[in-house]
């Protein structure tokens, strides 16, 4: 996904932020996720990202709100947590995209960027 100036510098910004969250700063992938990464490449991890966001968080009421997202297993599931893009509550509380309505393409596009910077801070660390 291609950013201009202005998107990264608000995801910059929102990561920044985050980082300051006791419980966000917490997560980091591990070494079988980044071992996922170099086998799958980040643009695989990409398609994922944006297919576990449609399929888990996008619907108005998701199933299982607030309990959907894994705290383990594949790099989305731990950068969703990281960026409180895990429910449809932290994403209301974080990021102030509503609850009780679908998500729209563009915030889709932003959560999907926005995991993806956070997975590709922690790959290169």
């Amino acid at each position: 996904m291609i950013l201009n100036d202005k998107q990264k510098e608000y995801i910059n910004n929102k990561l920044n932020s985050l980082s300051k969250s006791k419980f966000r700063s917490s997560f980091h992938l591990r070494k079988y996720m980044i071992d996922y990464i170099n086998d799958k490449g980040l643009d695989k991890i990409e398609e994922h990202t944006r297919d576990f966001i449609i399929k888990n968080i996008s619907d108005e009421y998701p199933k299982n709100d607030g309990k959907q997202t894994p705290m383990k297993g594949h790099p989305t599931f731990i950068a969703q947590h990281a960026c409180a893009c895990c429910c449809r509550g932290c994403l209301e509380k974080w990021h102030h995209i509503p609850k009780g309505r679908k998500l729209e393409e563009r915030e889709i596009n932003y959560i999907t960027a926005l995991l993806m910077e956070w997975i590709k801070r922690e790959y290169n660390k």
